[in-house]
């Protein structure tokens, strides 16, 4: 609306300048003021305006112009890296959570059987999926966020990750979310996303939970905090994950370390908490 408005002023202006000098000058300035002067001094009169208020506009315009070829350029790229990320999330990342799954159920209907070499072999194996559905879950992360970080809410993949664990496993999702995205940098919303998926499939593979409850807060000047907890039966306290081959744990934790975050897994009154806390360094 305003490049309409700036080209109509730009067609507008001169015409407007000559007719009022010209009542102008007919009305008040004839007097003191020739015909042949008056008729030198209008086209001067419409160079001044044009050299001042006109290249302000003219300005203005190209201002606009470029902003919008701006966001047309990013709109496309945001698009191609949509496409992409659908891509990757609908061929590799399903895929290979099925293959994870199916991992486990065939060490679990071979539990009586398996020796040690194999059931090294199925961990390692478990492990190396896991890791490529962690560099995946990532890429598509990453590809769904703008080049501009505060173009699109992170919170939508979030959001896009409850709705589908939910149908993908039956399993409610509670999202309570206050936590401002403005805390979190970049690199900590992909690898936040990436542990909250993962405490999620735990929760779904281990735990036998019908109830997951995610919390994101801001804790002021004290920092931030997410909280995952499900209902699931857990484990005995003391007792890591890693031991009964949750690689996916140790790979939180290492996330964890890597950022400086605090991890802390728990259990309290029937359910098990995943509590990663960030603490502002002043």
């Amino acid at each position: 609306m305003l490049y309409r408005h700036l080209k109509s002023l730009i067609l507008i202006i001169p015409t407007l300048t000559i007719g009022l000098w010209e009542y102008i000058r007919h009305a008040f300035l004839l007097p003191y003021i020739s015909m042949d002067l008056g008729n030198w001094l209008a086209p001067l009169l419409v160079f001044l305006v044009t050299m001042t208020l006109l290249r302000k506009l003219f300005f203005m315009i190209e201002k606009l112009q470029e902003e919008l070829q701006k966001e047309r350029a990013a709109k496309a790229a945001l698009e191609e890296r949509e496409k992409i990320a659908q891509e990757l999330h609908d061929g590799i990342a399903q895929s290979l959570f099925l293959l994870s799954v199916r991992i486990d159920r065939v060490e679990q209907s071979q539990t009586g059987v398996l020796t040690d070499a194999l059931r090294e072999a199925y961990q390692s194996l478990r492990k190396t999926v896991h890791e490529v559905n962690d560099y995946v879950r990532q890429a598509i992360a990453g590809l769904r966020y703008p080049v501009n970080p505060s173009a699109e809410p992170w919170m939508d993949s979030i959001r896009q990750l409850t709705e589908e664990f939910m149908q993908d496993t039956g399993i409610a999702v509670h999202l309570n979310w206050s936590l401002s995205e403005e805390r979190i940098k970049l690199k900590e919303k992909v690898e936040l996303y990436s542990t909250i998926r993962e405490a999620m499939i735990n929760a779904y593979k281990h735990a036998d939970a019908a109830n997951l409850w995610i919390q994101g807060s801001d804790r002021g000047e004290a920092g931030w905090s997410c909280e995952i907890r499900d209902d699931g039966k857990g484990f005995d306290a003391g007792t890591p994950s890693e031991a009964r081959g949750g690689f996916g744990l140790l790979m939180m934790r290492e996330r964890a370390d890597e950022l400086g975050w605090s991890l802390v897994i728990r259990r309290e009154q029937g359910c098990t908490m995943v509590t990663i806390e960030k603490e502002d360094k002043r």
